[in-house]
């Protein structure tokens, strides 16, 4: 049996080689947008007027807050072609073998909690259908399957992709006509008078949601081949992510100024609003492209994991029945939160966790700056493996570089939990997400200029 009919996904965190490259761009295009399209960025729309924005306003700080997070997630998709590994691998390349396990850890914090947070509304989702009472019936059978979707791996995932986008559309098509049909649209706008703070504060949201996709986003790229231009890869996933974002968080925020009660029982809403001949469809709309986003969580999760562990045992490959293993750990634990939390743990968790994308901003930062303008695609693979290679154990100035990145933020923080004295200042505008995106960058280029030991060449491991 050849690679590539192979239906299970044997390759983890090593490079993908030539042979088993496949698939074109447009696959990019439909995973991003299916992964955007769903409840969880609808709320993400509607907090923007929770949080006092103007309905127009909030709409365009979305869109420039995803045109901007999204550019910055697709650079990062671009280099899943050329180097053919998961993303947080070549992170390796600014950190050292060992040093990357420092964002690695929060990224995995990140992946449970979103994991969880989306297991609890499709879990309330696969009830509604079914009729099943018990909270964690529903949570179990959605882990269950989100489980399945991420030990079969790659190619399940961008077919899955494929079907939720138009899922995605025809549901998200029709929620928008009842919208437009059960409510006063139109006296959603002007309800409050324009804020600079709020649209600062909005372009943060949604700038931030497109960020959370950083770490993990080339490893659904790395398999295309690494012929694919870097303009191809980037706008395709530039134009799924951002399409579909803006598109589910406008309607978030056209629900919440047109007094939908969403926020309260953001499922139960979209069912109701959709009437009793078509809440089932819509449930199912739901489900199928929260299974989308889980089952990245899941893959990227066990990837970063994975990750960290082989920085210290030296393991790069695992057997299928580990890599089972360490998937379905991963799920049984974000399952356990789900069905542990509560409604306020859940609010209290997810700030916890838009908190922490206060960790991603100065990691892509070091991480594009030094692979477009330092290492300039030049990358020794079979180092990223060596903690005697050229990378060595720990890069001090590039962890140096990533932590100031993180404090550098502090005072201009806007968080539910802290508000920095500069943020303050501005009425709660938030712009600490572009200032660590810009001092990071000017510190660490000089610096990186000066000590990174770039190879002539890309180095490619032997094939096997």
């Amino acid at each position: 049996m050849t690679v590539e009919k192979t239906t299970m996904e044997r390759r983890t965190i090593d490079m993908v080689p030539e042979s088993e490259r496949h698939g074109s761009p447009n696959n990019q295009f439909t995973l991003w947008m299916s992964a955007n399209l769903q409840i969880t960025a609808v709320v993400d729309g509607a907090l923007a007027i929770v949080f006092g924005s103007e309905a127009l306003s909030a709409i365009i700080g979305l869109l420039i807050g995803n045109i901007l997070g999204g550019a910055i997630m697709a650079l990062h998709s671009a280099q899943g072609p050329r180097l053919g590994l998961p993303q947080m691998i070549s992170s390796r390349v600014q950190f050292g073998v060992k040093g990357a396990a420092l964002p690695l850890l929060l990224v995995i914090i990140m992946y449970l909690g979103f994991a969880a947070t989306g297991t609890v509304l499709s879990g309330q989702a696969i009830n509604l259908m079914f009729g099943f009472s018990a909270p964690s019936v529903g949570m179990i059978i959605f882990g269950v399957l989100t489980a399945i979707l991420a030990i079969v791996g790659y190619k399940l995932i961008h077919t899955l992709g494929r079907i939720a986008t138009v899922v995605a559309i025809l549901g998200f098509a029709f929620l928008a006509v009842q919208l437009f049909t059960k409510y006063d649209v139109s006296a959603a706008f002007g309800q409050k008078p324009f804020s600079m703070a709020m649209l600062l504060l909005t372009i943060a949201l949604s700038a931030g949601w497109q960020m959370t996709f950083a770490p993990y986003v080339a490893d659904y790229s790395r398999y295309l081949p690494s012929k694919t231009s870097v303009s191809s890869t980037f706008w395709h996933t530039f134009l799924g992510t951002t399409i579909g974002a803006q598109l589910a968080m406008t309607f978030g925020v056209l629900v919440a100024a047109s007094g939908g009660a969403f926020l309260k029982n953001q499922v139960g809403f979209m069912g109701d609003l959709a009437g009793p001949a078509f809440a089932a469809l819509i449930y199912l709309v739901i489900v199928t492209n929260k299974l989308t986003v889980n089952s990245l969580n899941a893959y990227g999760g066990f990837m970063s994991i994975l990750t960290t562990t082989s920085a210290f045992n030296n393991k790069s490959h695992i057997s299928q029945t580990a890599r089972t293993m360490y998937i379905l750990g991963f799920i049984a634990v974000s399952v356990l939160i789900a069905l542990a939390a509560s409604a306020d743990f859940l609010n209290n968790f997810k700030n916890f966790v838009l908190l922490l994308l206060a960790v991603f901003v100065p990691w892509s930062a070091v991480n594009l700056v030094d692979y477009y303008l330092i290492s300039k695609e030049k990358v020794d693979i079979p180092a990223l493996y060596d903690v005697n290679g050229r990378y060595g154990s720990y890069n001090w100035m590039a962890l140096g570089c990533y932590v100031f990145g993180i404090v550098v933020q502090i005072p201009f923080l806007n968080q539910k939990i802290y508000k920095g004295p500069f943020a303050a200042m501005m009425d709660g505008a938030d712009i600490s997400w572009i200032v660590s995106l810009i001092v990071t960058s000017l510190v660490y280029y000089p610096l990186a200029k000066k000590t990174m030991k770039v190879p002539d060449q890309m180095i490619y491991p032997s094939e096997k």
